[in-house]
């Protein structure tokens, strides 16, 4: 297999995991009547699968931080808001309902990040074909919201 491909297909099955987190975390989330204890055991989970992985590859990498620009850190909270909206929105709004927003969400940021380089990116100028499939995309969630 080559890299490529043992790439796409480890984005793949992160893909798939998104709306298996989402419901799942919407489910425990219900069960303890918390969002936000949901969402606080879901990153100690995480935390420590993390830590278990950090531990493996080198721990010595994470003395980096300090010298890395501060803005960079603000994807933790990324994170958090992501966690904590799916898990209070998706009981009240539906698992594909949620998740087709992020999922458009996440199709124009990376388009926008992409076209303009940001935060690093390789610059990926935005198409007409690339604005089309978002459109369709966009499309999509109106249908899915109409049933």
């Amino acid at each position: 297999m080559s890299q490529t491909s043992l790439y796409a297909l480890t984005m793949l099955v992160a893909g798939i995991g998104v709306p298996v987190l989402a419901a799942l975390n919407a489910a425990l989330g219900v069960r303890l009547a918390s969002p936000a204890a949901a969402a606080a055991i879901l990153f100690s989970v995480a935390l420590l699968a993390t830590l278990v992985t950090l531990t493996i590859t080198g721990p010595r990498a994470v003395l980096g931080a300090w010298v890395a620009p501060k803005h960079l850190f603000l994807a933790g909270l990324l994170v958090a808001f992501y966690v904590l909206s799916i898990t209070y929105v998706a009981p009240k709004f539906g698992i594909g309902n949620a998740v087709f927003l992020v999922l458009l969400g996440q199709l124009i940021s990376a388009a926008a990040i992409d076209h303009f380089g940001l935060f690093g990116a390789q610059v990926s100028p935005l198409s007409i074909t690339r604005a089309c499939g978002i459109g369709i995309m966009a499309a999509g969630v109106f249908v899915t919201q109409q049933a």
